[in-house]
Order: structure tokens, then C-alpha cells, then sequence
């Protein structure tokens, strides 16, 4: 199963440093030997940020994605009922913030799992 850990700064740590101390974690244990799964996380710098770029419009997307690879935004858009500009929208949003993934014109959920840690 893949998963995405998203954190969300709390404004009593730097993200930016959590995420260096997840670098040196996972380079430690490469040293050592011990190579899980590999991890893919996403850091938001505040709360407002994630709000910002993880809407319920756009999570349901993530979801739907998950069972439905596409083809294009315009299939994607036919396929949700929804208007063209505002799921080209969407995906753009979600594809920068490393939840879905877009390549050439397809389009596809990178995760079966997403795990928030605030």
C-alpha cells in the first residue's frame, strides 16, 4: 500500500526542519542497512496553507482518482460533473502540492492512503 504522510506546521516547529530531520532518518537507516518502504510526505507550512490547497471538492477528486485513472482533464471533468476550468484547477493545485500525479494528459491518485499529522 502506498502511502502520502502529509504534515502541517504548527507554528511551534520550522516544517521545513521536520522535514530534514526525515532526510537524515531515512539516511541513517539506509547506512545501517534497514530500507523500508519508501515514503512519500508532503509539507504544508501552516494549516491555511493545506486549507488552501486541499479542498473537500478536491479530495473527493483524490479519492475518485484512486479508482479511476484518466486519461485527461476533460475526461476527468465528464466523469465528476464538473466544469473543465475549475477541475484543470484542481488538478494543477493537487499535482503541485504532490497528492495526485499528471503525466502528459493522464492523471492518477499517487496513494491509496492519506495520513495527516498535524
Amino acid at each position: 500500500m502506498n502511502r502520502i504522510n502529509v504534515s502541517i506546521g504548527n507554528g511551534h516547529s520550522d516544517p521545513l526542519d521536520d522535514m530534514g530531520k526525515r532526510v537524515i532518518a531515512a539516511w541513517h537507516n539506509a547506512e545501517h542497512g534497514k530500507i523500508g518502504e519508501p515514503e512519500l510526505n508532503v509539507t504544508f507550512e501552516s494549516m491555511e496553507a493545506f486549507l488552501r490547497h486541499v479542498t473537500p471538492k478536491r479530495l473527493e477528486m483524490v479519492r475518485f482518482l484512486r479508482e479511476h485513472p484518466t486519461t485527461s482533464v476533460a475526461e476527468l471533468a465528464r466523469q465528476l460533473g464538473r466544469d473543465y476550468k475549475n477541475v484543470y484547477e484542481d488538478v494543477d493545485a493537487l499535482a503541485a502540492a504532490g497528492l495526485i500525479e499528471k503525466e502528459g494528459r493522464s492523471i492518477r491518485a499517487i496513494a491509496d492512503e492519506i495520513v495527516l499529522k498535524l
